[in-house]
């Protein structure tokens, strides 16, 4: 049991590791070709917006508004792809709903 208990704590100690490298990590999600860019960290938090000049138009404000979103979801699946590879090994097999 007391073996139990070290390999708990280990697993527990190296998801939070893991948990802290995620916020340190920077994904970029691009829409418009690149017109629109959002920098997110690993815990999906916008730490910077990035909007082209050229798709800055007071008639089209939906337009830019739609690139913002799209960019926006992009680096959101980026991260949710990046919080899977990196916490995936300490999840799979356990049947633990909404742990991460």
């Amino acid at each position: 049991m007391n073996q139990l208990m070290k390999q708990a704590k280990k697993m527990q100690e190296e998801i939070m590791k893991a948990q802290e490298a995620l916020g340190e990590k920077e994904i970029e999600g691009t829409a418009g070709g690149g017109a629109v860019k959002i920098t997110m960290n690993g815990h999906k938090e916008v730490t910077a917006v990035s909007i082209s000049p050229d798709v800055v138009s007071p008639d089209d404000v939906e337009m830019l508004q739609d690139l913002v979103l799209a960019a926006m979801q992009d680096a959101s699946q980026k991260v949710n792809e990046l919080t899977e590879s990196t916490m995936g090994k300490y999840t799979r097999g356990m049947n633990m709903p909404g742990l991460f």
